[in-house]
């Protein structure tokens, strides 16, 4: 064989090996085309699969969330006829049908709102002071001093939160029930203990000083704002310094990645920003990064307020009932505010998104494309490169 013949051998080798490795190269083009059409396709069907199943889900919870209101409207009423009656009936039971409620409803909230991320409203002041009632009240219950100490903590700020923050007693719905009952039953428990039950009710009028055992000497002014404001007051400080450490300073980080994770501040803010009242005005003094220590502030001016006024309503039985029925009053009115101005309003965004989901259901069903035709395409068309 010449060398010419050979060369003509090796060129023609060489051309087949170059055209073997271009078709590969064709087949492994046209597998990516099929697998990346095959993959849309896919995510087409797993979506509309999922948005079929999201308003299948909707709908059932929509009927149980109705039976669930109602089921709870009724428990609530019951439940609220059944404490009146035992608040007439025998005032002394009411603090441990109180111990029963906490005990019982608090460790629910918890698994609650670890689910939706408001787990950190627990660390409020509201719930550290519902604990101290607790111990106090089975393991300390004649203990004249922590009593005055919780009767400020439940009359003051407390009793004043269920004002100021419109707290709304709604019978149909469990987590409010829970709210007002937090904030309304400590001072009911306190109120019935300083006035009807019947063992402090004979200590308060003993026939000389020396048989009072268990009951604050009332003359002493002193001793009242001693044990009604400045002792609650430096718990009170101890929690804020709790609290600011915990959430500010221990838990910042992961606050700062979840935005969704709420805690009082932020829900406080978020609605004061959105009403743009004074509150949010009066924050923003010093600039929006110090709206968490304006924050502080305005709360423990608030407690050192409400605080105050525990000492006139500790000594006057008149005040003291009328202080019971505003507290009961208010939360009734705020409750029929929202039945009849905020759940209106949530009927009809459920409404809007019923009719969003509607299409979905009603949307014919797209054919699946043969991709064994389309082998022979080396290259997608500008929408299908967008839609890969």
């Amino acid at each position: 064989m010449s060398e010419g013949e050979a060369g003509l051998d090796d060129g023609e080798a060489f051309r087949k090996v170059r055209q073997r490795i271009a078709d590969q190269s064709k087949r492994v083009v046209q597998t990516k085309e099929i697998l990346s059409k095959q993959a849309v396709q896919t995510k087409e069907k797993t979506k509309e699969i999922l948005s079929k199943q999201a308003v299948k889900i909707a709908k059932q919870a929509e009927e149980h969330e109705r039976i669930l209101f109602k089921v709870t409207h009724l428990m609530g009423v019951l439940g609220f006829g059944a404490f009146c009656f035992i608040l007439g009936a025998r005032p002394q039971d009411v603090p441990y049908v109180y111990c029963l409620f906490y005990v019982t409803f608090v460790p629910l909230r918890w698994i609650y709102y670890r689910y939706k991320k408001w787990h950190y409203y627990l660390l409020d002041f509201c719930y550290y002071a519902n604990t101290i009632f607790i111990i106090v009240l089975l393991f300390f219950p004649k203990n004249e001093k922590l009593f005055m100490v919780c009767f400020s903590f439940a009359e003051g700020p407390l009793a004043w939160a269920l004002i100021v923050w419109r707290c709304s007693l709604v019978f149909g719905s469990l987590d409010k029930i829970v709210s007002v009952l937090i904030h309304l039953l400590p001072g009911i428990v306190f109120f019935t203990i300083r006035w009807w039950n019947p063992e402090t009710f004979a200590a308060m009028h003993p026939e000389g000083r020396a048989a009072r055992v268990f009951w604050p000497y009332v003359e002493d002014k002193s001793y009242l704002w001693m044990w009604l404001f400045c002792v609650p007051l430096v718990a009170y400080t101890l929690w804020q310094l709790l609290y600011f450490l915990i959430v500010n300073v221990l838990r910042r980080q992961r606050l700062l990645r979840d935005p969704e994770v709420m805690t009082s501040y932020r829900e406080l803010s978020k609605k004061a920003q959105k009403a743009n009242n004074i509150w949010w005005r009066l924050s923003g003094l010093l600039g929006d990064q110090n709206r968490p220590t304006m924050y502080i502030l305005f709360q423990g001016i608030f407690t050192v307020a409400t605080m105050a006024l525990t000492v006139p309503i500790f000594l006057s039985y008149e005040m003291h009932v009328i202080f019971q029925i505003l507290k009961v009053s208010a939360t009734i009115w705020n409750g029929g505010s929202f039945l009849l101005e905020v759940m209106p309003r949530q009927v009809v965004l459920k409404e809007k998104k019923k009719l969003e989901m509607k299409p979905i259901l009603e949307q014919p069903r797209q054919p699946v494309v043969d991709l064994s035709t389309n082998h022979q395409h080396t290259s997608d068309t500008p929408d299908e490169q967008n839609n890969s």
